[in-house]
């Protein structure tokens, strides 16, 4: 399943080009996996975390087209691959059916102790339905 977040561009995400600065896209990015694992019942913060966190391990982003003031974005976020501690995620930006980013973002799992963990089997199947 694929997972959607709608983003407005506001001024302050804007480079002296007028158009979105790249380095907004990784903070979409993040936004776009945290209300994904959200709507999957995994919470990162507050007095309902699961204690883990997901970690960036690796990024790679492709710009296409830009992004500008004021339109509304969506960011497409779904999982290519999901390991014992570890998962690949694809995401994309679009505007409308138009492609402006795409990339793909590795992210880690540490347990409570700060070391790497393997994921726990709830947390796992709360991640499979947004398996691509």
């Amino acid at each position: 399943m694929v997972h959607l977040t709608p983003i407005r561009v506001h001024f302050r995400d804007l480079d002296p080009y007028a158009h979105v600065n790249h380095s907004v896209y990784v903070t979409w990015f993040e936004i776009g996996r945290t209300e994904a694992l959200r709507d999957n019942g995994i919470l990162l913060a507050g007095p309902r975390a699961s204690g883990y966190q997901f970690v960036v391990s690796e990024l790679e982003i492709r710009y296409r087209k830009p992004a500008l003031a004021d339109e509304i974005v969506h960011i497409e976020s779904s999982i290519v691959e999901l390991r014992g501690a570890s998962s690949r995620w694809q995401q994309r930006v679009l505007r409308g059916d138009e492609l402006l980013a795409d990339g793909i973002v590795r992210i880690g799992l540490v347990g409570p102790d700060g070391k790497v963990a393997r994921m726990p089997d709830d947390m796992s199947a709360r991640l499979r339905p947004l398996m691509a």
